[in-house]
């Protein structure tokens, strides 16, 4: 296995488009520092997974990445997209290839996905956006790709009415959020940082109007061309950008 990996890296790195496809930049703010990585999805590929065609659940990185090798694709970028269930199953709203799997959960409950309001990242027709959950769910869209999780972090330009700015809860986080022009800024604190923190970083600093929260510790990344591959934890929903090999 570990063989077939590197000749798979191997020949991946021979299709790799240059940084202006994935930006990723070391972002510093305050004591806390970013890595936060841009993406237009009218240009490059942005989709969601769950597991492969035998519905089993891709579970991390590693098959992901062999799955869309078979389909001839590069995994350019990825990150755990959503919480998940213990057996990997979404906790939220999920669509893949315009098909929803998962219905949206609107009430309330325990953990930070129901720190509400939430929320639903989607990608329909090469345009993103992050929807508060109801909202979501009152327009009736059907998208390309979706994924459900909470809380929001930045609602039409406001911070989360919970998050406070003297919290005492510091993790490591990641998220996603869109800016006015369209683009896709997914983020993996490097530290532990505050929710409060981490949602002024997509407002203030990327130009977020509207962000989601994925997850905490769990967080997670893969970014090929600088062959990093987190493998700490199973992963249950996975955001990525990938391109085609004849491109």
């Amino acid at each position: 296995m570990r063989k077939y990996l590197t000749i798979l890296g191997f020949l991946a790195s021979l299709f790799l488009p240059s940084l202006a496809h994935a930006a990723c930049e070391e972002m510093r703010d305050g004591a806390a520092s970013y890595l936060a990585c841009r993406f237009d999805p009218g240009r490059e590929d942005i989709r969601l997974h769950l597991g492969g065609p035998e519905g089993q659940p891709y579970g991390g990185f590693v098959t992901l990445r062999q799955q869309l090798w078979a389909e001839r694709r590069v995994l350019l970028f990825a990150m755990n997209a959503g919480m998940y269930h213990d057996d990997l199953s979404p906790v939220g709203y999920f669509a893949e290839y315009g098909k929803a799997l998962k219905p949206a959960v609107t009430g309330g409950g325990w953990g930070n996905f129901h720190l509400l309001p939430n929320g639903v990242f989607v990608i329909q027709d090469g345009i993103a956006g992050v929807m508060e959950t109801k909202a979501f769910v009152a327009s009736g869209l059907v998208p390309d790709f979706g994924t459900q999780s909470g809380p929001m972090l930045v609602i039409d330009g406001k911070l989360h009415p919970r998050f406070l700015a003297d919290s005492d809860s510091f993790k490591i986080r990641n998220g996603v959020g869109v800016d006015a022009e369209g683009r896709v800024h997914m983020v993996v604190s490097r530290v532990p940082v505050r929710f409060y923190d981490f949602a002024a970083f997509f407002r203030d600093r990327l130009g977020c109007d509207n962000a989601l929260y994925l997850d905490g510790t769990i967080s997670s990344v893969f970014i090929a061309e600088s062959n990093r591959m987190d493998r700490l934890f199973p992963m249950g929903p996975i955001l990525s950008v990938s391109m085609p090999i004849s491109q």
